[in-house]
């Protein structure tokens, strides 16, 4: 095998995987023992250090993105549907994914194998910003899970909670522009990253 001399750029360089979008390889940016929110540099491909948490709660999940997928023009568009607003557009991010996993991963940066399970309808200003819930392949106690009305509420609550709250200012808890339309289950997820990939191809593919 030739030796890789040169580190690909996590959003554009890593492979979904033979089995996406039922399995996936996904980047992790962000752990549960993270209290600063990390996020991948589009232009170099390294980390970079977004913002500190504001308030004391951090993320219940391992927190990154699906490579190789976009929130453009087929997201928001199949976002405005289901909810019925006319005005939603893609968030010009990659699609992002909390993964759970019993065992501590203490650091991102890195590659996990994933199985989507469901996600959370979240929209940001307007702007559709989907967090599929997935479960790392293997995994002792989520690993058997396949759908997300089978984790446990308390965690899903957690979630909602976290991106509920996550961007508030504490000096003005009233301003915040995040709002979650639902939960969903492991069909609409396949859409979802379905959607994300077709932008993807659009976006970047595309001559």
């Amino acid at each position: 095998m030739k030796p890789n001399y040169y580190v690909a750029h996590p959003w554009h360089g890593l492979e979904l995987g033979p089995k996406a979008p039922d399995e996936l390889d996904v980047f992790i940016e962000l752990t549960p023992q993270d209290t600063v929110k990390y996020e991948i540099d589009k232009a170099s491909g390294f980390i970079r250090v977004d913002r500190p948490q504001k308030y004391s709660n951090r993320s219940p999940t391992l927190y990154g993105f699906i490579p190789r997928t976009f929130s453009g023009e087929a997201s928001g568009k199949h976002c405005s549907d289901v909810v019925g607003r006319p005005d939603i557009i893609g968030d010009g991010d990659p699609i992002d994914i909390c993964v759970l996993s019993v065992n501590p991963i203490t650091h991102g940066n890195m590659i996990l194998t994933v199985i989507p399970i469901g996600g959370l309808r979240m929209i940001d200003k307007g702007e559709a910003d989907d967090k599929i819930v997935a479960v790392l392949k293997g995994d002792e106690v989520f690993g058997q899970i396949k759908d997300i009305s089978e984790v446990p509420k308390a965690l899903i609550n957690k979630l909602h909670h976290y991106f509920l709250t996550y961007k508030l200012d504490p000096n003005s808890p009233s301003t915040g522009t995040v709002e979650i339309t639902e939960v969903y289950d492991r069909v609409e997820a396949i859409k979802v990253i379905q959607f994300g990939i077709e932008d993807y191809i659009k976006k970047f593919v595309t001559v």
